[in-house]
C-alpha cells in the first residue's frame, strides 16, 4: 500500500500477510488460505473436491503467453485506472478482518476520507465482452469480501494477437452483492472443511502426523 493508503486505512495496513513483488513470499502465503482464484471456479460438490487437489498437489498450470501478456500491460492499464479514477496499483495480499484465512491480492485500492475503500481488478482478453465473465465476477465479490469494499472497477483491455485493440481499455463498476458474497463464504468455507478432513486422513490413525503442507497448517488453525 501507498503511504497515503496506509495513514488514511491502518486497519487495512494491519491485516497485509505478503507483497506479490516478493513472489515466493506471496504464493507461500496464498498456500496458507482461500484466494480469489480459489473462489473464482467454486460452484459446487465436485469444483470443491478439484480445488482441494489443486490446494494440496498444485494445480499443475504455470502460466503461457495469455498470462504473460497479462502480466506484461497490468503495469500501464493500472496506470490508466490511477489517472482516470484515482484507483491506486496495489501488490499486498490482504486477509479479511475476522476470518484470516480468506485471502486477496486486488490489482488497486482507494480509501476515501471516511475510510469506505474501493478496489480495481484488471484483466486481459482477446475476446469482445459483452459483460464481465462470471468468474472474474467472484473474484470481484470475494475481493470485496476480505477488504470491505463497496464497489469495484473492473478494468480491461482486449487484444488481437496480443496488440490493444483499443486506445484506451473498458471499464465497468461492480457493485457489491451480499448475497453473492455469502454463497462464496459458503463453498469456502466447505473447501477449508474438506482439506481438513483430507488431512486428518493423511495422518492415519497409527502413524505419526507427517510434516505439514502448507494448507495442512490451516486446516488446523482454528
Amino acid at each position: 500500500m501507498s503511504p497515503e493508503l496506509a495513514a488514511r486505512s491502518p486497519q487495512l495496513t494491519a491485516r497485509v500477510v505478503a507483497d506479490s513483488r516478493d513472489r515466493v513470499a506471496w504464493v507461500r502465503a496464498r498456500s496458507r488460505g482461500i484466494t480469489a482464484t480459489d473462489v473464482a471456479t467454486l460452484t459446487g460438490e465436485r469444483a470443491i473436491l478439484r480445488a482441494a487437489d489443486a490446494k494440496l498437489m498444485g494445480s499443475g498450470f504455470s502460466g503461457n503467453a495469455f498470462t504473460a501478456h497479462g502480466r506484461e500491460r497490468e503495469p500501464e492499464i493500472a496506470r490508466w485506472v490511477a489517472a482516470t479514477h484515482g484507483i491506486l496499483p496495489s501488490s499486498a495480499l490482504f486477509h479479511a478482518e475476522i476470518e484470516k484465512r480468506h485471502l486477496a491480492t486486488p490489482d488497486g485500492i482507494a480509501v476515501d476520507i471516511d475510510g469506505r475503500v474501493t478496489l480495481a481488478e484488471i484483466k486481459t482478453t482477446n475476446k469482445a465482452w459483452r459483460s464481465i465473465p462470471r468468474t472474474y465476477m467472484r473474484q470481484v465479490w470475494w475481493q470485496q469480501h476480505v477488504l470491505g469494499a463497496e464497489r469495484t472497477l473492473v478494468a480491461w483491455e482486449q487484444h488481437d494477437d496480443f496488440v490493444p485493440v483499443g486506445d484506451e481499455p473498458r471499464c465497468a463498476w461492480v457493485d457489491r452483492d451480499e448475497a453473492e458474497i455469502a454463497k462464496l463464504v459458503t463453498l469456502a468455507t466447505a473447501l477449508i472443511d474438506e482439506l481438513h478432513r483430507r488431512h486428518l486422513r493423511s495422518r492415519g490413525p497409527a502413524r505419526p502426523a507427517p510434516e505439514p503442507r502448507s494448507f495442512q497448517a490451516l486446516a488446523l488453525a482454528d
